[in-house]
């Protein structure tokens, strides 16, 4: 996994002039362009986009590229919140990763999903939709929220939450609706969420794995006996002393300057604190 997410990268970067500008924001208009001729139409319009292994069998090839534009929400309320939302997002990540990366991503994802359906077509599922863009927009969210986990959004245009919060609720919805469609025996709806998180993890997998590894590094650290024994220490100091730190060479404690930072020298041997003048000023206690 962690060779295809640098294969990746490096076919990005030499191939800067392969992407699609403003990607989303032609997305986003075949969005509003269908939904319009759905509605004139009684939701009839987008049955003939939607991909239909059995349909694109008997000759009805545009649907391999038309399904992209096949809106996933009808109400039209949730269509605009969506559509804003997703195009927002969309030309974040354009304007992070460069336009070929973000094409390379979201095409990536069609595409599997694009197999994967006209394989299910061919297993039996012929007259089912057996792929749609659901799934891999809200992949757009996740990879959003890896990149920028701080940024806040405002829920229900009330509570403000943190990116990274709603990514775990999205992985959660995700994990619920391939749960789901498997006790419907619905299989290529439950492939979808699968394939959405695949191709995100084909471009994040090195940042998760690092971020994973930076977590173990930090339990081990409060884990290990130096820095319990540091606890223990400190705690004792405080208790018998009022004070924590106190530098070795002034005094300067602390609770006198709550201000001033303090610091221990791993060169000196035991527990010594200094304060900021004195760290780099002094003798090494051996």
């Amino acid at each position: 996994m962690k060779s295809i997410d640098s294969l990746l990268d490096r076919f990005c970067l030499n191939h800067p002039k392969l992407g699609i500008p403003n990607l989303m924001l032609y997305i986003s208009i075949g969005n509003v362009v269908v939904l319009l001729l759905d509605m004139f139409s009684q939701y009839t319009f987008s049955f003939w986009l939607r991909l239909i292994p059995g349909a694109v069998f008997q000759g009805q090839i545009w649907r391999l590229v038309t399904f992209l534009f096949v809106p996933v929400n009808e109400n039209l309320l949730w269509f605009v919140i969506t559509v804003l939302l997703y195009y927002s997002i969309g030309t974040s990540l354009e304007r992070t990763w460069g336009t070929t990366k973000f094409t390379v991503y979201y095409l990536l994802g069609a595409a599997m999903n694009l197999v994967v359906g006209l394989v299910m077509g061919l297993l039996g599922f012929a007259w089912m939709e057996t792929a749609n863009m659901y799934y891999l927009n809200m992949s757009l969210f996740l990879a959003y929220a890896t990149l920028y986990p701080d940024a806040a959004f405002i829920l229900y245009f009330i509570i403000r939450v943190k990116a990274k919060w709603l990514a775990w609720a999205d992985g959660v919805f995700l994990a619920l609706a391939v749960v789901g469609s498997l006790l419907d025996r619905n299989i290529p709806m439950a492939l979808m969420p699968i394939l959405a998180v695949l191709n995100y993890l084909l471009f994040f997998w090195s940042d998760l794995m690092e971020l994973l590894n930076r977590g173990q590094r930090r339990v081990r650290h409060q884990t290990s006996r130096q820095t319990v024994n540091f606890k223990q220490a400190t705690r004792r100091a405080q208790q018998q002393k009022g004070y924590i730190h106190k530098c070795a060479v002034c005094g300067k404690t602390d609770t006198e300057f709550p201000d001033e930072e303090f610091r221990y020298c791993s060169k000196c041997n035991g527990y010594y604190c200094y304060c900021t003048e004195h760290l780099s000023d002094h003798v090494h206690i051996k």
